[in-house]
């Protein structure tokens, strides 16, 4: 299983498109969003700056993007190009084929974090005490878990000339809808319900609370726990019925 692991480090570093997009997009995104924001207007109802509100977003944005969008296509195509049954055949259970997809991505979805940090520090001047640095850093990675549980579960659903819409579709509304992108109190009200039990709001708002010094909400645990869940479940009910498949 190890080699595998090694084996899917290096194919996720040699993809600079996937490098891109999970490792500098975000960083740009941020600029683009709070590179004219000064260091006192607070955005409502979280008594944070737009910089410091939207280092936490795109930093779980980084993540999001490392996990998902890595884990969906290429298990979907790999499960089309035949390379997962090869693999049934050899000692890996089928849990450390899932494991050696997770680990990889997760590798991949911490540099993003990292950067993006350093960018709202040196750019912005972002400043916080050094658990809250230590603590944020945990928190969006081990949250980016549950959305590495999406990836796999939508790379077993969907076939290969479907899983790109389908990621890109998921990945774009839990983005959006989650605040990722914009703080969701510029949204209206009706919208604003939703987006609080989606897990994208949750996954941000769980850093924000480290930048407010505070606990987190119980709801926001709550939501992160429960689509862990569901798509750790949904992800082995779909590898199993493959495997019954294959």
């Amino acid at each position: 299983m190890n080699s595998l692991i090694r084996l899917e480090l290096a194919r996720a570093l040699r993809n600079r498109k996937f490098l891109f997009f999970s490792v500098i997009y975000p960083s740009v995104l941020f600029l683009i969003i709070a590179g004219n924001a000064d260091s006192t207007t607070k955005v409502p109802g979280s008594g944070l700056t737009l910089p410091t509100y939207m280092m936490v977003s795109m930093a779980s944005f980084g993540a999001l993007t490392a996990v998902l969008m890595g884990n969906s296509e290429r298990i979907a195509k790999e499960r089309e190009g035949g390379w997962v049954r090869q693999l049934r055949l050899t000692t890996l259970p089928g849990r450390g084929y899932v494991l050696a997809k997770t680990a990889s991505a997760a590798v991949v979805s911490l540099p993003s974090i990292v950067i993006v940090f350093a960018v709202a520090a040196a750019v912005k001047d972002v400043t916080l005490d050094a658990w809250q640095w230590l603590a944020l850093t945990g928190a969006i990675w081990a949250g980016s878990l549950v959305f590495a549980a999406l990836g796999v579960a939508l790379g077993y659903l969907a076939t290969g000339d479907t899983v790109r819409p389908i990621t890109m579709i998921t990945y774009f509304g839990l983005s959006m809808l989650g605040g990722l992108w914009m703080p969701t109190t510029t949204f209206p009200d009706w919208l604003q319900e939703i987006a609080k039990w989606l897990p994208t709001h949750a996954y941000a708002a769980l850093g924000q609370a480290i930048e407010q010094s505070r606990a987190p909400h119980v709801q926001d645990l709550a939501v992160l726990v429960v689509s862990f869940v569901l798509f750790a479940g949904g992800a082995a009910w779909l590898y199993r019925k493959d495997t019954l498949k294959a």
